[in-house]
């Protein structure tokens, strides 16, 4: 979930360029919530006071572009990127219903703008999506480099390289400050290339005996492009599954990533092209519960079904937490007698970022004298930090979300370090609406879900006195409590035992009924039960 800000001035004075708005996935202990977006309260603030001269794009993942249509109206400025990214952003955005009209300023692959006070000049850069970009930002106090996503490699298939001449002439020109990924800050050595994940996606859909599906990031075109070649060679037919794999494959075509390859077929020729001449990618994996991959794994897909002998090729590598959804996809589609390959048995998957001889070679090109780790946990973050002294940086600053880095000065002596903390944090999407990660919703789903609700409806006359049986219903609890009683009964029980035991003045009120009411029904569930459920008590007065 990417968004950086950087800014010029005085503090009264500062203007502000924004670097990339990205989303985050909600795990399972936020029910109800999908998706997590950075709080721009403070930017916002900052696009009313006209301090945010823009928005940078660097690539069109989900987590640097991801939240694009729902916070750009609360910015409002003109957002900058290079022409892949416009497109994906564009037909994402027609995707939305009521999505707003972004202006974008669309900058050529390599080209260079000025925005507001700073001069940014887009980097290409090999990535596992295409049209990636560093950004070098020159200000008249001097330059700095902001890597986004990036690693080696010379041979990407589809896409940018990472070219070495362009980035030592930026050593050379003097880089004051590298703000750079870290995801891999712990794997040794150089990553291998697209080509060669390409090369053994080719030998096994060459050797496999029936259907071969393949699920994969719908981003990574050059991923798409390496199975469609091997697909193409062996006699067989590409067939698309899944929405977003479609909408990318569309945006590619467009722009000439995918020339050569024959037109993919629709979802619905699956079912009739004989099982050795066929070739399916899927979304789904990441166990995305509503994805392709998923709903084939349950046998619930109306266009696709695999069959005992078949194979599925998780061309991708599991992201942290997403493990057991994954597993269990991967065990229903062997109890259906389907051959499972993950990169585990093969170099089916390459990632998009630097290992720690590439953040070498990129510090040995720019030379820089200050070193900010980002991308990544705070354990990549320190392995980072340790890599960037080793290989010259005089500073290093390590950083939490808010964290205001004075990177450069017009004081030569100043040095770099944090000088602030700006308001920082996170929204969810909740159904159609964002609500602050603190909002009671979120804290009260958590305590239904781990003890249930009651509810107690109860009809009291003027004097105080009830009105016919109380109404109770529970969600999510157990039937019988401890001792087999029913917990029905156990509610029922205290609502009457404590409508007994009120004063007379009090049950006049009912604020004060459904209080004690609430009191009463959670003390004895906890009694037998070991738990205590949230308690809705609405008393009426008739």
């Amino acid at each position: 979930m990417n968004l950086g800000l950087y800014g010029l001035g005085p503090r009264n004075r500062r203007k502000w360029l924004a670097i990339d708005l990205g989303i985050s996935f909600a795990p399972p202990e936020i029910p109800g919530i999908d998706i997590i977006m950075p709080d721009v309260s403070f930017l916002e603030d900052e696009a009313k006071a006209g301090n945010l001269v823009g928005l940078v794009i660097t690539h069109g993942h989900e987590d640097h572009i991801g939240a694009l249509v729902d916070l750009w109206p609360r910015l409002g400025c003109t957002v900058y990127t290079t022409p892949f990214t416009h497109a994906l952003a564009e037909v994402r955005r027609l995707g939305e219903p009521g999505a707003p009209k972004i202006p974008f300023h669309v900058v050529p692959t390599g080209g260079r703008t000025q925005i507001g006070p700073f001069d940014v000049e887009f980097l290409p850069v090999a990535h596992s999506i295409p049209d990636s970009h560093a950004l070098a930002i020159r200000t008249p106090l001097g330059l700095v480099v902001h890597t986004g996503d990036w690693k080696i490699d010379p041979t990407p298939v589809v896409g940018n390289i990472t070219d070495p001449a362009r980035f030592s002439a930026l050593g050379d020109e003097g880089v004051r400050a590298i703000v750079c990924d870290s995801t891999n800050a712990f794997r040794d050595g150089i990553s291998p290339s697209e080509t060669d994940v390409q090369q053994v996606l080719g030998e096994l859909i060459a050797a496999a005996p029936n259907r071969v599906a393949v699920t994969t990031f719908a981003s990574n075109v050059a991923r798409v492009r390496s199975i469609a070649e091997a697909a193409m060679k062996n006699g067989r037919e590409v067939v698309l599954v899944g929405r977003a794999m479609e909408r990318v494959v569309s945006v590619a075509r467009e722009q000439h990533m995918l020339d050569g390859l024959p037109p993919f077929r629709p979802v619905d020729a699956y079912g009739f092209l004989p099982r050795d001449k066929v070739v399916a990618i899927l979304t789904g994996s990441q166990g995305e519960p509503r994805a392709a991959l998923a709903r084939i794994a349950d046998d619930d897909h109306p266009d696709i079904a695999l069959s005992p002998g078949d194979q599925v090729i998780f061309s991708s590598r599991t992201i942290p937490g997403n493990e057991r959804a994954v597993n269990r996809i991967i065990n229903a589609l062997v109890l259906q007698g389907v051959k499972i390959i993950t990169d585990r048995d093969g170099l089916v998957h390459v990632s998009g970022h630097p290992r720690r001889g590439e953040l070498e070679q990129m510090y040995q090109w720019l030379r820089p004298q200050v070193a900010v780790p980002v991308h990544g946990e705070p354990l990549h973050l320190a392995e980072h930090a340790e890599l960037a002294r080793r290989m010259g940086a005089r500073e290093v600053v390590r950083i939490v979300d808010g964290d205001v880095v004075r990177l450069i000065s017009a004081d030569p002596s100043a040095s770099a370090e944090v000088i602030e903390e700006l308001p920082s944090g996170r929204l969810y999407k909740d159904g159609n609406v964002l609500i602050g990660s603190d909002d009671p919703a979120v804290a009260e789903r958590r305590r239904m879900s781990f003890a249930g609700l009651v509810s107690v409806a109860i009809a009291m006359s003027g004097k105080g006195e009830v009105v016919g049986d109380p109404m109770i219903d529970l969600s999510g609890l157990p039937r019988l409590g401890l001792g087999g009683k029913p917990l029905d009964e156990v509610v029922e029980d205290a609502v009457l035992d404590c409508l007994d035991g009120l004063p007379k003045a009090r049950r006049r009120d009912p604020d004060a009924v459904a209080e004690s009411v609430t009191r009463a029904v959670r003390g004895s569930v906890n009694a037998a039960w070991g738990k205590k459920p949230l308690c809705h008590v609405l008393v009426v007065t008739v």
